[in-house]
């Protein structure tokens, strides 16, 4: 017997019928004698819908309110479910974010888990009941309902796996785990059969839409293992897990793009100590994440110029701010481009192999595609390029590090 935590997205719930096939799966899980605690986001399409709704009394909703109203996708599916289990014979109790409850910081739409209390679902779990939780949502210090950004039902999910000590997080979705790249982009691409939590990370923060990073944080921090499946099959999954040995055998285990990039550029920016951080700091009280940044010579003598990205959601914002901040600092043009993407390749066997930036260089060189920025970590490089390239760039990195024939630890 185990205890199990299972997450569904809006996609899984999006009509009764479908919330009925998830009520099936729990019972199966149940009748083979797990204890279950099930995560549900809002159905699919609900959130956008009270979105429009309130940009249709203001174009600037109050944020404390924005919440109240977008919570409640999540309370409507909850209830459907615990119905639908109750009326297949299975005994199930819900339970909204401030009901367990999961404490959150204040930061309204985009609030972080502090702590979830954990006796209620424990003590349903002993009298035999399914537990069914609203995802997305929790409660700050003074009462106020609190959401976690879109995802969030993930990072719910596996907070609740770490609060009550569950073996493993099972995150159902429209997938059926997670590829080496995007399959729509790529044929070649194969399913995983296991990652690590750092390759998981990476491939989240650089495009791979599966997981939310914040939920892959956490099962890292409190060692839960996630098992991504899909919805409508039986078929294994991908199991996001620590790292063993074998894994580093692997030296690339998948390519990432993001779209949603642009650059901007500052030249001739005053070589000196203090201007970068002059320019970033406003940004960063912007809540503005910037991410790759690269300062070089400039051809005037004392200078240099100064590259960076920014979501391309953020990039109106973080432009007028640098426009604004470039004449504090002395900085001579401003210069950006939207049509941009970023490619990355990730593998933590990176850190033991070499050669593997220059593979990735020369695939790219191969299909004359110009490389604008670099970064890397231990495990990741990353080039930004023109967006038109990108598909083209997803298939030839594909191509180049064999990633459609299986390892050698799959193999066994």
């Amino acid at each position: 017997m185990a205890l199990v935590v299972q997450k569904f997205g809006g996609t899984s719930v999006g009509d009764i019928e479908r919330i009925k096939n998830v009520a099936r799966r729990v019972l199966d899980a149940k009748n083979q004698g797990h204890q279950v605690v099930v995560v549900v986001s809002a159905m699919a399409g609900e959130t956008d819908k009270l979105i429009r709704l309130a940009q249709q009394v203001t174009p600037d909703p109050d944020e404390r309110e924005m919440d109240v109203l977008v919570s409640t996708g999540e309370q409507v599916t909850i209830a459907l479910l615990a119905m639908t289990l109750k009326s297949m014979g299975c005994d199930a109790k819900s339970y909204l974010g401030f009901q367990i409850k999961i404490a959150t910081d204040s930061a309204f739409g985009k609030a972080r888990i502090t702590g979830i209390e954990s006796e209620k679902m424990l003590e349903d779990l002993r009298n035999g009941r399914v537990v069914v939780v609203a995802g997305f949502q929790g409660v700050d210090e003074s009462e106020n309902i609190t959401t976690l950004g879109r995802g969030g039902s993930d990072t719910t999910a596996v907070a609740v796996a770490a609060a009550i000590r569950a073996d493993v997080c099972e995150i159902y979705t429209d997938v059926d785990g997670v590829y080496t790249t995007d399959p729509n982009i790529c044929p070649k691409a194969r399913k995983l059969s296991r990652i690590s939590y750092d390759e998981m990370l990476e491939m989240a923060s650089l495009g791979a839409k599966v997981l939310q990073i914040r939920s892959v944080e956490f099962a890292k921090k409190y060692d839960v293992p996630i098992h991504v499946r899909s919805s409508f099959n039986d078929n294994p999954g991908t199991l996001v897990c620590k790292e063993e040995r074998e894994m580093e055998r692997v030296v690339v285990s998948g390519v990432t793009y993001n779209k949603n990039e642009a650059k901007i550029e500052i030249m001739r920016v005053p070589d000196i100590p203090g201007v970068a951080a002059k320019l970033f700091k406003p940004i960063a009280d912007a809540n503005i994440v910037v991410d790759m940044i690269i300062q070089t010579s400039s051809t005037e003598k004392g200078c240099a110029d100064l590259a960076f990205t920014v979501p391309k959601t953020d990039f109106s914002k973080a432009l007028q701010i640098v426009k604004e901040g470039v004449r504090e600092i002395g900085g001579k043009e401003v210069l950006s481009d939207e049509n941009i993407a970023k490619v990355s390749i990730i593998g933590v066997g990176m850190r033991s192999h070499s050669n593997v930036a220059a593979q990735m260089f020369s695939a790219l060189a191969r299909e004359g595609i110009n490389i604008q920025m670099i970064s890397t970590s231990e495990i990741k490089i990353s080039c930004i390029i023109g967006s038109k390239y990108t598909e083209l760039a997803v298939r030839a990195l594909h191509d180049a590090f064999e990633l459609d024939k299986p390892s050698v630890t799959e193999e066994k």
